[in-house]
């Protein structure tokens, strides 16, 4: 079994404050696969505290620097890739066909077309014609707080965390409790990449431990936060006294429209995306509204490629789609199948 309890502080991987065990459970099996440990306020402080002093040097870095320590990131993810793959597999339970091809290189996709985009972006910029002598220059915030979810944890950690090392940015890093490896193994890349001390942190928590320590921190001046909306108004209202600027990603399934005279491939196509990933993504097409003459072919077709769905272990190869991440989220959406039925 894997332990994974230390926190990666100001440069350094070091024990939390105080003991507070969290198994980590194979969706596959239902087993504890893995062992970390919850941060507290203490941890939480010392993050915030090491990105505080890491950010009057990184701040006035070169851009070229910071952009050649994000370039030693993804030479190591690239290199580290099936090590990545196999803990999310492990972790959330992502086919681990899947895992290697869509969940790891959304990682890859995304720190390679940061870098391309940082390479012409302009931090001091002509503010318009209107006003020749006058510019707008782009400076960091600050200390950030990342908080990502479980479902896409590479795709979002990076979509936080690379822009952020860009812009000249420290922060702190909660992953997911459910899938922490994942971002362990980002932060011994960060480590490997010679990333200064202090400039990546993470602490592993809940959201009711560190994601509201971080939402409420005095030095953090920005969260950026990806889940529900449910935990998103909960930040916004946390982060309002110490007038924090928050960006908010929150869950929402699209509707699927299937018009008449769409091509005969729409329906299955349709489902397919939405059971992609277990259906555990944010544009899952969980909803499709058909037009009346199409419909019943619709449902004949949705049912189809239902019951020709394999299911199967996420350790197995294949085009199957795995376990959902926990027993919590099978119960959920057991709840929303039986309300769709009663509702007709």
């Amino acid at each position: 079994m894997i332990e994974r309890r230390e926190f990666y502080i100001d440069g350094k991987w070091v024990a939390p404050a105080a003991p507070h065990d969290l198994h980590v459970i194979d969706p596959s099996t239902e087993e504890v696969c893995a062992v970390i440990s919850l941060g507290d306020r203490a941890d939480t402080d010392a993050a915030v505290a090491a990105a505080k002093r890491a950010f009057v040097t990184w701040s006035m870095t070169d851009p070229v620097e910071r952009l050649r320590y994000v370039e030693k990131i993804l030479e190591i993810y690239e290199r580290r890739a099936e090590d990545m793959a196999r803990v999310i597999s492990l972790e959330m339970g992502a086919p681990i066909d899947l895992a290697r091809h869509s969940q790891v290189t959304a990682g890859t996709w995304h720190i390679s077309n940061f870098i391309t985009a940082f390479k012409s972006f302009e931090f001091v910029r002509p503010l318009g014609p209107h006003a020749p002598n006058d510019r707008i220059a782009m400076e960091p915030i600050g200390v950030v707080g990342l908080i990502t979810p479980w479902n896409w944890p590479m795709n979002q950690v990076t979509l936080k965390a690379i822009p952020a090392m860009l812009a000249g940015c420290t922060m702190v890093l909660k992953p997911s409790e459910i899938a922490p490896l994942s971002s362990v193994v980002f932060a011994e890349i960060v480590d490997e990449a010679g990333v200064p001390a202090g400039v990546f942190n993470m602490v592993n928590g809940d959201g009711a431990g560190v994601g509201t320590l971080l939402s409420t921190h005095p030095d953090v001046e920005m969260i950026s936060f990806t889940g529900s909306t449910r935990a998103g108004i909960a930040i916004s209202k946390a982060a309002a006294d110490t007038l924090k600027r928050v960006c908010l990603e929150l869950g929402g399934k699209g509707a699927n429209l299937i018009f008449a005279d769409a091509d005969e491939n729409a329906v299955a196509r349709g489902v397919q995306h939405c059971f992609n990933n277990s259906g555990q993504s944010c544009n899952a097409p969980t909803r499709m509204l058909v037009e009346r003459p199409v419909y019943d072919r619709a449902v004949e077709i949705a049912r189809q490629v239902a019951e020709s769905t394999k299911v199967g272990s996420a350790h197995e190869a294949g085009r199957h789609i795995g376990p959902v991440v926990s027993a919590g989220q099978y119960e959920k959406i057991q709840a929303l199948i039986r309300k769709g039925i009663d509702e007709g």
